[in-house]
């Protein structure tokens, strides 16, 4: 099993014009750990919530469940984000020439073991605060989500510090262009549907009517996974080229600009025409 060498946690030497200057620490950790992005974490879970409040026999809890899940889904980005900050860097994908928001590791604001450990902890509170939802007697699926959940949020980009410590320090969702498909799943379908799961989970019904009846919400759920993968493609498509360099074989680097607009007006486009369908649908439901 390979070792973590001492010197991929230690802070190096970046060039700065002579007109920058390091802003106040607390900015910094802004920069770094990117809370504007918390909208697309916020979004689904909204969905989530709507969703099953609407279409689900009514739970006292759901405002609970709602907002304990929020949490989660919360620290797990905040997480996602701040490792990125520090792998991004590690493997040379962040440079001077990097367009974009300003990233604290590469820019020698923050050291690699300060963003590293900062992923951890919120890690770590994530799981403090996704434990005490695991249902009565267990339950394997939510488990699944918890635990891919915090190994996505490190294994999204790689890097040497943690997944090194376990052999799988070549392993990254981002670098083999996967993230289209990550962020699909885990920033749409299930963010969106662990809500309603989660309830009917605590309301006792059996497992195969909690499928039949988180069936038709599923169609609910795709406009916010195709919306949450269009901010990624965004992303790739606007570090196409410095990704290219440090190997990030994303779908832009792949495929190239044009078949990121393409596939960008495609997922907007697609998120419109399932939430009018989901419409449609449930209309039909009510009133026929």
């Amino acid at each position: 099993m390979p070792s973590l060498r001492k010197k991929d946690l230690q802070p190096r030497v970046v060039p700065k014009s002579k007109h920058e200057t390091r802003p106040p620490l607390w900015k910094v950790w802004i920069s770094a750990s990117r809370p504007h992005t918390l909208s697309a974490s916020l979004a689904p879970c909204l969905v989530g919530y709507s969703i099953t409040s609407t279409s689900l026999p009514y739970y006292p809890d759901l405002t609970i469940v709602f907002f304990r899940w929020l949490l989660f889904c919360f620290f797990i980005q905040l997480a996602t984000n701040l490792h990125n900050d520090y792998a991004d860097w590690a493997k040379g994908a962040d440079t001077d020439e990097r367009v974009g928001q300003i990233r604290a590791t590469q820019k020698g604001w923050l050291s690699p073991q300060d963003t590293a450990s900062a992923a951890t902890l919120n890690l770590v509170m994530a799981l403090i605060v996704g434990f005490p939802m695991i249902p009565p007697g267990g339950d394997t699926i939510f488990w699944f989500v918890l635990l891919s959940s915090c190994f996505n949020a490190v294994a999204y980009t790689g890097g040497p510090y943690p997944l090194g410590y376990i052999g799988l320090g070549n392993v990254s969702i981002a670098y083999w262009g996967l993230g289209d498909v990550f962020c699909f799943l885990y920033f749409g379908l299930i963010a969106v549907l662990t809500i309603p799961y989660l309830v009917l989970r605590y309301q006792d019904v059996p497992g195969e009517e909690i499928f039949d009846m988180l069936k038709p919400l599923l169609l609910q759920a795709l406009p916010a996974s195709f919306l949450s993968t269009a901010i990624i493609v965004v992303n790739n498509l606007r570090d196409r080229h410095t990704d290219a360099l440090a190997h990030k074989r994303t779908l832009a680097v792949r495929f190239g600009a044009l078949f990121c607009k393409l596939e960008y007006s495609s997922l907007v486009l697609l998120s419109y025409l399932s939430a009018l369908y989901s419409m449609v649908e449930n209309s039909s439901r009510w009133y026929g």
